[in-house]
């Protein structure tokens, strides 16, 4: 990181323990700190309460920006269309992208507070022509860098990661030895809008629409019986179908210009190639020739072997080396260099 830079940060506070010891870090650093909280959607009220209190322990400045509307447009209702065009989203890439490194970050820059600081387990460094590379965490089952790699050069100069050296364990004990409240907070959800897990009921709520029922077919087009509505399904789901077949069902595909979902038997969910659009490349410009990296399409996933190609100025097509489980459009598909993450996309 850049050492002459001003010691200055706005610090992303959720009442949580990762974001309360980010804090406190930046401040043992010496750093001018103020914490801000987002106001996205009703859930935040109880959160707000929490990440103030910790503000006022460590005697910091503390800002509520509403950033609700934002979120609505630029999250919710692309988490809904997707759902409704047979696609399986992930919200905490767009939070991520447009909301906590777009407007949050904004919001630092007005306040004269050079770095934005998250409590996310991911590392930065600089190599030696001073472009900024992202990094895994150290604790391997807190690692956060799938979502975050649509994290551009402009914005990667003003972030800060303090968790990134540490374990989840640590953590927790340098809280307990500031005596935060926060020392053992319940891990957050992954989807922090949905907190019971009913995507479908929750769009729902949302639109004031129920979906439109359509049908099951098998890959030869014959008609299996009658669907819940394209939101209730993904690739490789099993359970709910309600489908009596010889063989266990899995939904392979979703055509939702037919209204129809595709189920087969699970060995049809493997496939070797898949193409990401909307793409953001950390580690170069672009891909100059196909390169030999790891991949990873979902966020617990292990990366696997493929070979990279970019294919137009904002697509790659990536090959692995074996077949990999139930592709799933809507997802991030994620390029590993070791530790290093190369960029990634979503995949079509």
């Amino acid at each position: 990181m850049n050492d002459n830079a001003p010691k200055s940060a706005l610090i992303a506070m959720s009442g949580g323990v990762d974001s309360t010891v980010s804090a406190m870090l930046m401040l043992h650093e010496g750093y001018d700190c103020a914490g801000a909280i987002m106001r996205l959607h009703p859930s935040v009220k109880d959160s707000e309460h929490t990440a103030r209190a910790a503000a006022e322990k460590l005697n910091i400045p503390f800002y509520s920006f509403d950033f609700a509307g934002d979120f609505a447009n630029k999250v919710l209702s692309r988490f809904i269309s997707a759902y409704q065009n047979g696609q399986t989203p992930n919200p905490c890439v767009d939070c991520n992208k447009h909301i906590k490194f777009g407007r949050l970050l904004d919001k630092a820059s007005e306040l004269n507070k050079h770095y934005l600081v998250t409590g996310h387990y991911v590392q930065t460094e600089q190599d030696a022509s001073g472009r900024y590379l992202l990094k895994k965490g150290a604790d391997p089952t807190k690692d956060q860098s799938y979502v975050l790699y649509s994290l551009k050069q402009s914005q990667l100069a003003h972030l800060r990661f303090p968790l990134g050296v540490y374990s989840k364990a640590q953590v927790r004990a340098l809280a307990a030895e500031a005596q935060f409240a926060a020392a053992q907070s319940k891990e957050s959800q992954d989807i922090c809008f949905i907190p019971d897990g009913d995507y479908a009921q929750f769009i729902i709520a949302q639109t004031g629409v129920a979906p439109q029922k359509g049908r099951f077919i098998d890959t030869q087009g014959n008609d299996l019986g009658e669907t819940k509505g394209l939101i209730h399904y993904t690739i490789g789901q099993r359970r709910g179908l309600g489908l009596a077949m010889p063989h266990p069902p899995y939904v392979v595909a979703i055509h939702p210009d037919e209204n129809t979902v595709v189920v087969g038997k699970n060995e049809m969910l493997f496939s070797k190639t898949l193409t990401v659009r909307d793409i953001n490349l950390i580690a170069m410009d672009k891909l100059d020739q196909p390169i030999r990296a790891k991949a990873r399409i979902r966020y617990n996933q292990a990366e696997q072997p493929a070979t990279i190609h970019q294919i137009d100025d904002d697509a790659l097509q990536i090959e692995f080396d074996a077949p990999q489980r139930a592709i799933t459009s809507g997802q991030a598909a994620v390029i590993y260099d070791g530790d290093y993450i190369l960029g990634g996309g979503t995949i079509l």
